[in-house]
């Protein structure tokens, strides 16, 4: 069930069955998926000034697509993907991209 506030057959109800499908497909328990989607469709309406109240961190903080696990509790590389930054680049009409490495790329972003 989504989260109060999102009517049913909604773009914000479709993307909550969404997640919540596919982290039981990954192998959450439902109840940690209906949380963890819960929380993302209503950051997501935060952002997007459709919620009545909201925290700053919600509306401020980087998106949670975008994130790419760059605070997840997991061992690794983390932060965007080499194709994320790439995009990213290429918005910021980057010279050199194509040849760069992941961790070039990610100082070309974060200069420009």
């Amino acid at each position: 069930m989504p989260p109060r506030g999102v009517k049913k057959g909604t773009k914000r109800a479709r993307q909550y069955e969404h997640i919540k499908d596919s982290l039981e497909e990954r192998g959450a328990s439902e109840d940690t998926a209906q949380e963890i989607a819960a929380r993302t469709v209503n950051k997501e309406r935060a952002r997007h000034g459709e919620a009545r109240t909201s925290s700053r961190l919600s509306r401020e903080d980087i998106s949670s697509g975008r994130r790419g696990g760059l605070r997840a509790n997991r061992k690794g590389p983390r932060g965007r993907t080499r194709d994320q930054l790439y995009e990213e680049a290429k918005d910021k009409g980057i010279e050199g991209r194509s040849k760069m490495t992941k961790a070039e790329l990610a100082r070309a972003v974060g200069q420009s």
